[in-house]
């Protein structure tokens, strides 16, 4: 009997010590991955950033549940910024101005790199004081660039709200140029618009002040190659100065940032080189004064002076 209880009571010491050990083990949970806040803060090169990031308010933002995707500058990145746009330091960016730009860098959603594709997507920042979110512009050809100022350069850092990828450069607040020149379906646009050395097309659309703001009717590569061909001309370059200004000031409306959703049935819209009509039944077009329509393939690529619609064939004024 005796033997039997002392089994008894080693049995018991036993199961009790793997209990606790157990016990002991459950209380230990598994590190998890760290929030993208807390990445930046622990990630060398990334002290500007984070400093940044505190002086607009967005820490909390980005240590908070939820899912973002960022594109991250290093401190060479931010060096270069505060150096192109003439700021002494962090410090002398307007705070309001500063948390526009770090929230170009965000966009809603956990998108991995080899998810990214070529096209539109919409960032956390916003046009002016309204809720309409600015656009970038994606292109995973050769990598992953940015509105065309910024490359990928180490993507897909993990975090439990999101991922982060670094970016070697600052992604500045887009204008109606920045989208025409990154976007490689408007080279022909962009040719046309800065053919000539006395056309002032690109200074004056990448301005943020009047007249300022603007909505441009963008014509695709594909759009000017049919003008050619109704034209009867061999390239870009055979189309008289006088005329090529007409059309494209016909392309542009000033001082107001039209939202596809603002587009009525038969719609008057005065553009820089006259009258266009919009017609919303069946689809979005425009009715230049020759007769001949234009399809609005693409809505509201937002700029922070303005709006890109994209159509698909040019808009011409009065031929005689």
């Amino acid at each position: 009997m005796k033997k039997i209880k002392f089994i008894s009571k080693l049995s018991l010491i036993a199961f009790a010590l793997f209990a606790t050990v157990s016990c002991s083990d459950d209380d230990d949970p598994v590190k998890q991955p760290e929030t993208i806040a807390e990445i930046a803060a622990a990630t060398p090169g990334f002290e500007t950033l984070v400093a940044a990031l505190d002086r607009a308010g967005l820490v909390e933002t980005l240590d908070s549940p939820g899912a973002y995707t960022v594109f991250a500058p290093t401190n060479a990145a931010f060096q270069a910024f505060l150096t192109a746009n003439n700021f002494a330091n962090l410090n002398a960016v307007p705070v309001n101005v500063l948390k526009q730009v770090l929230l170009n860098h965000v966009v809603a959603g956990k998108n991995m790199s080899a998810g990214l594709t070529t096209g539109y997507v919409n960032t956390l920042a916003t046009y002016g004081d309204t809720q309409l979110n600015l656009s970038m512009f994606i292109n995973t050809t050769g990598g992953v660039n940015l509105n065309g100022v910024s490359k990928v350069t180490t993507p897909d850092i993990n975090a439990t709200n999101g991922v982060i990828h670094v970016v070697d450069a600052v992604i500045g607040l887009p204008t109606v140029v920045t989208f025409a020149t990154a976007d490689p379906s408007f080279s022909t646009l962009v040719a046309a618009l800065t053919r000539e050395s006395s056309f002032t097309y690109v200074s004056t659309l990448s301005k943020s002040v009047a007249p300022a703001p603007f909505t441009v009717f963008a014509p695709t590569n594909a759009a000017f190659g049919s003008l050619l061909t109704e034209l009867g001309v061999a390239n870009l370059a055979a189309i008289p100065t006088a005329t090529l200004s007409a059309t494209l000031n016909m392309h542009v409306v000033a001082g107001a940032n039209v939202q596809s959703t603002a587009l009525t049935n038969n719609m008057a819209i005065t553009t820089l080189g006259g009258v266009i009509t919009a017609k919303t039944t069946g689809g979005a077009t425009l009715t230049d004064a020759n007769n001949r329509v234009s399809k609005i393939v693409a809505v509201n690529v937002q700029a922070a002076n303005g709006v890109i619609h994209v159509i698909d064939k040019v808009i011409l004024p009065k031929l005689n």
